[in-house]
């Protein structure tokens, strides 16, 4: 057979350049040239010889294949690694690195060439396969040259990106042209790089050039989605990680289709929609990483057995549902964080039985159950299940080696297991915020433990005194128990490493003896919190304590002055000396270098004048105190770094000074219930950008309310109640548009209602009772006007006209609207977003069931509607029983008519009703007997008639509740209701027929002309007359005394004569002035009992029965003064 010699002469150069390549490699390597180029690297590269582990021991008397860092192939550098040697910079495009021309392996991954470029003479280095150069420093463009290294199989550019710092880029070229020619690429790592792609240029490039990747590595890139299909070209793909991106496209099914696939992590990239359970039963997945993807949702699938996964990290996502019990079937499970997501139902009791478990995170859920035993995880290191609704006892203690434990947040109950103090590497114990009980025993000294917080919880008894021997505890908190006995502070000199307690809020005796121990030996604490400790003095080797940052001495019983020493605390950021008895401060108060933060004084005795320090605070709250005379002029210029400051209720005078607008930072200012006079500076409300609560109320400020509100205002709660401003509303408030609380309540404000302010949906407080308002209520065009309303009070005014019943249906908060009713919170306002309890409350007066109430705290569900005292006319509105979520409602002391409407009757929330003091008529509506809440009615005072409706609430209700309603009859009025009174839920015959009712006239008129027959004949016949006394006396004779009654006949009564009548009258009036006895032309007033006498006609003299306990009657007479009843 013949074979053709053509084609061999092509493979002869081939051949040849294959030869020679070789026969340089293994006898032409210079080994004096190899050698002198690497010294030459070393020379000119600027490193940190006290951190190089390798160029710094490179010299001419060893090696240079035995060179840390080097390797070497028959004499010639194949291999360098330059890593984490401090390199500064010395590298160009003159590098003798360049030179060592057969290096196959590069890295100078972890120095810092101080963003310069990469040398574009890397391309010399043409047999490299392996590049790493991530984290060295390097920024700008990405060089072409790097393109032309085409026997590259990894290459690694990455670098840790930092906002503001420069980066690597891959613009010209592109990420299609760097990577074009590089065919032989397995590894690609460009994390942090800028790569500049179009949508899904990126995976078109990718699945076009790199046929054989199996690692792909691009997070925080700048890409953007879709994930395109074209790369499942790349079925050798096992790694995929583009995580911190942003790609907001939903995660594509066919990613279950990489049948080599084990790693997959797309963390923090705008994940979409739902996520395919079919990537979780990919047989091969080890790693799944969707953290922090808010709005991707999704759920656990039922899990194949024997499956591969190790870490499942889906927190910060919105995953949901139950947590499957075929999790148990992940036998190789070792990571898992479900954190933040919302799960719900309890833990399967299948991860019991996982082994290889070295890591839970399942906190901020919804699950439910107990906590799971996990005692087969022999390597288990932390568990973490707080935040969600474990119940019942923690029952396993079976956690050798477990470190952390956090099941803060729950609620768990039971006693704490005493065993969990002694686990030999447990450090951080977190058992706050549950249900826990019993006493705390004392524990053997085994334990690791660096930190316990069992703040919150229901303990009881003494706290053990082997928590002292706990040597390496840093953090103590049993805050907000019932721990009670004495705590010797003292002892805590035994734990030296301790740097936080906390023991608040407890029924603790906290003691300190000064002389039984040396200051000098108590630990470096830096927050220290005894809050309702019974301290009477402060401990004196706090003033040793320079690392104190957190002091909290609030709610004891410390007298007299505050120490100096205190503000010299050079570190001390915080300091809470509220509710407690002290009353002045120790001097000098000058020049004091305290870096004080947060400082709380309120509710002491403190007096003279307000201390202005320290410099750099931005919490100020002197409230509650007895400081005296006026503001110092001067004081907004101490403040320019405060957020909040109160002088509130305190005995200040004088006028507010101007230069608190120099507090150009302030968020809150709170000058209350105190005396101050003047004018509101101008500039105060001009104050824009910053401030958010200006409360001057309960002073005696004058003058107009400066109308300066800036465009840009930023105020949410404004309360100027209680002083004597006068002239117009201010126009501009209505640049307020996120304005929450409005209150200018009991002033001397002239005006129309302000529909100015229709705009500002926020507004949930407006109160403008006790003013000189006029005109009608509402405004025109209402649609959607004041959403979130939900206290409206503009009682004692003038405002007149129909109350407008469509304005009132736009209070959407009023009627139990789920968007606009929000979940049950306060109003307030915080001041520090990261710290606990630094808010400032919205306080407000109520008028509500008759007494004017001070709420400190306003719930956002508390509604209330107070228009009394007013001159409204007109009908109630139907539509007022729309506002379902009604608390309070008064409307007493108008010109009110017509009927009460019958739709009140679906206010199922109403506490308080008033329409007292109207001209309401027609019957009370029986639907008003199914408000179960109701607790205070008043009617009175006005034209309604009828019964009174029978119903389990209105029997609790008072006379006073429906008098002076001359028409009204029944329980619990003493008027009793005829068969013919109306009844509220039966409407007369003539309403129903339209005519008259002929039969009762007639039955009227025979009753009439009977009786008239009968009373002339009485009159003109005297036998007839006898005849009829004695036959009344015979049978009130016989049937009085069977009832308990006595009873004299007219001829007994006329034998007794006028003593008898006298004795009788000093009976019923001797323990009464003469003045309370009135004359009977007035009607008749005194002692008798309503179901124990009768009154003779003749006499006018009550029949007694001295069985009876009578009582101080009201007075009774045709003209009896009317009552009126209103809230003020």
């Amino acid at each position: 057979m013949r074979i053709p010699l053509l084609p061999w002469f092509f493979l002869i150069p081939f051949c040849c350049c294959a030869l020679f390549h070789t026969i340089v490699v293994s006898g032409q390597c210079d080994s004096n040239e190899q050698q002198s180029l690497l010294l030459q690297l070393k020379n000119s590269l600027n490193f940190n010889t006290t951190f190089s582990t390798k160029l710094v021991k490179w010299n001419n008397a060893s090696d240079y294949c035995l060179w840390e860092g080097v390797s070497c192939n028959q004499r010639c550098v194949t291999h360098l690694d330059l890593s984490n040697e401090s390199i500064s910079s010395g590298l160009d495009d003159s590098s003798a690195l360049f030179s060592l021309q057969y290096i196959e392996n590069l890295t100078l991954a972890f120095n810092d060439f101080k963003q310069s470029l990469i040398p574009s003479e890397i391309n010399k280095l043409a047999s490299l396969s392996y590049l790493n150069l991530s984290n060295a420093g390097f920024a700008g463009q990405i060089p072409i040259e790097i393109s032309h290294l085409r026997r590259l199989v990894f290459l690694d550019l990455s670098t840790i990106y930092f906002p503001g710092i420069p980066a690597l880029q891959l613009e010209h070229p592109n990420l299609n042209l760097l990577i074009g020619n590089l065919s032989e690429i397995v590894e690609l790592h460009l994390d942090g790089v800028n790569i500049s792609a179009q949508r899904a240029q990126w995976c078109q490039a990718l699945s076009s050039s790199l046929p054989k990747l199996r690692v792909l590595s691009l997070s925080s890139c700048n890409l953007l989605g879709p994930i395109d299909v074209s790369l499942l070209k790349l079925q050798s793909l096992s790694e995929i990680r583009i995580e911190s991106n942003n790609l907001s496209t939903p995660v594509p099914e066919f990613l279950s289709n990489f049948t080599n696939l084990t790693s997959l992590r797309l963390m923090n990239s705008g994940l979409l929609g739902t996520f395919p359970e079919k990537i979780f039963r990919v047989p091969t997945l080890q790693i799944i990483d969707l953290i922090g993807n808010q709005e991707l949702q999704g759920s656990l699938p039922d899990f194949p057995k024997n499956g591969a996964l190790q870490f499942l990290f889906l927190a910060r996502t919105n995953f949901s549902g139950l947590l499957p019990e075929s999790i148990g079937n992940l036998k190789m499970l070792s990571k898992v964080d479900l954190s933040n997501c919302n799960f719900t139902g309890p833990i399967p009791k299948s991860m019991e039985s996982l082994t290889e478990l070295v890591y839970v995170d399942m906190s901020a859920n919804k699950l439910n159950g107990s906590v799971p035993l996990l005692s087969m995880a022999k390597n288990l290191t932390n568990i973490n299940l707080s935040y969600n609704e474990l119940t019942g006892q923690i029952n396993s203690i079976r956690w050798e080696n477990l470190i952390n434990l956090d099941l803060r947040f729950n609620q768990l109950n039971g006693s704490i297991p005493v065993s969990l103090f002694s686990l030999p590497l447990l450090q951080k114990l977190l058992l706050s915020n549950n249900q826990f009980s019993g006493k705390l025993h004392e524990f053997a000294n085994i334990s690791s433990l660096d930190t316990v917080d069992l703040s919150s919880n229901n303990l009881e008894g003494t706290v053990p005194m082997s928590i002292f021997n706990l040597r390496g505890l840093k953090i103590l908190s049993l805050s907000s128990n019932n721990f009670s006995g004495s705590f010797p502070l003292n002892s805590v000199q035994q734990l030296k490493n301790l740097s936080s307690l906390d023991l608040s809020y407890n029924s603790l005796s906290i003691s300190y003896n000064s002389t039984n121990s040396s200051e000098s030996s108590f630990p470096n604490i830096t927050t220290l919190k005894l809050a309702s400790g019974e301290l009477r003095t402060f401990p004196n080797f706090l003033r040793d304590q320079s690392r104190l940052r957190y002091l909290d001495l609030s709610q004891n019983q410390i007298h007299g002055e505050i120490p100096n020493w205190i503000w010299k605390l050079n570190n001390l950021l915080q300091l809470n000396l509220s509710f407690n008895s002290l009353v002045t401060l120790e001097g000098p108060l000058t020049n004091l270098a305290s870096s004080l933060s947060v400082l709380d004084l309120h509710s002491n005795q403190l007096q003279g004048q307000v201390p202005i320090f320290p410099p750099f605070a931005t919490y100020l709250d002197y409230s509650r105190n007895s400081f005296t005379s006026s503001i110092p002029a001067d004081i907004g210029d101490f403040f320019t770094y405060t957020l909040f400051l109160s002088l509130s209720s305190n005995k200040f005078q004088g006028s507010i000074p101007g230069s608190i607008c120099n507090a150009s930072y302030l968020q809150v200012l709170d000058l209350s219930n105190n005396s101050l006079t003047g004018i509101i500076p101008p500039c105060l409300t001009a104050t824009g950008g910053t401030l958010v609560v200006l409360n001057l109320r309960r002073n005696k400020l004058a003058g107009r309310i400066p109308d300066r509100f800036p465009g840009h205002c930023t105020l949410k709660t404004l309360d100027f109640s209680g002083n004597l401003l006068e002239g117009q509303f201010p126009k501009s408030l209505a640049n307020c548009r996120v304005l929450e609380v409005l209150n200018l309540g009991n002033n001397e404000i002239r005006d129309t209602f302000p529909c100015l302010l229709k705009n500002i949906s926020t507004l949930r407080v407006l109160v403008l009772r006790s003013n000189q308002f006029f005109g009608r209520l509402g405004c025109s065009n209402t649609t959607g006007t004041w959403p979130m309303l939900q206290i409206v009070d503009i009682a004692h005014n003038n405002f007149s006209g129909e109350i407008p019943g469509k304005c009132l249906t736009t209070w959407q908060a009023m009627m139990g609207n789920e968007d606009a009713q929000s979940s049950i919170d306060h109003l307030q306002f915080p001041v520090f977003r990261f710290s606990d309890g630094l808010n400032y409350q919205d306080a407000i007066t109520v008028t509500t069931k008759g007494l004017e109430l001070e709420f400190v705290k306003i719930l956002t569900v508390f509604t209330s509607i107070d228009i009394s005292c007013n001159n409204f006319n007109g009908s109630i509105p139907a539509e007022v029983g729309q506002l379902k979520a009604l608390y309070g409602l008064n409307m007493s002391n108008n010109a009110l008519t017509g009927t009460i409407p019958s739709s009140l009757g679906n206010l199922t929330q109403i506490e308080s009703l008033d329409f007292s003091s109207n001209s309401l008529s027609g019957p009370i509506p029986p639907q008003l007997t199914q408000l179960t809440f109701l607790s205070f009615l008043n009617l009175s005072d006005n034209q309604l008639v009828g019964m009174i409706p029978i119903g389990t609430q209105f029997q609790t209700f008072s006379s006073d509740s429906f008098e002076d309603n001359e028409g009204l009859c029944g329980t619990p009025l003493s008027v009793k209701c005829s068969n013919s009174s109306p009844s509220p839920d039966a409407p007369s015959n003539e309403k129903e027929s339209g005519g008259f009712d002929w039969q009762s006239i007639y039955t009227g008129l025979g009753f009439g002309v009977g009786a008239g027959v009968v009373v002339i004949l009485l009159m003109l016949w005297e036998e007839g007359r006898n005849w009829m006394d004695y036959s009344i006396d015979k049978i009130l004779l016989v049937l009085l005394p069977m009832m308990g009654f006595s009873y004299k006949t007219r001829h007994e009564w006329d034998d007794d004569g006028e003593e008898d009548y006298e004795q009788d009258s000093m009976y019923f009036t001797g323990d009464y002035d003469q003045d309370e006895i009135e004359s009977e032309d007035k009607g008749i007033q005194g002692p008798f009992c309503v179901f124990c006498s009768k009154f003779d006609i003749s006499r006018k003299s009550p029949i007694h029965n001295p069985n009876c306990t009578c009582h101080l009657s009201p007075p009774m007479s045709s003209t009896s003064s009317s009552s009126s009843s209103f809230s003020s």
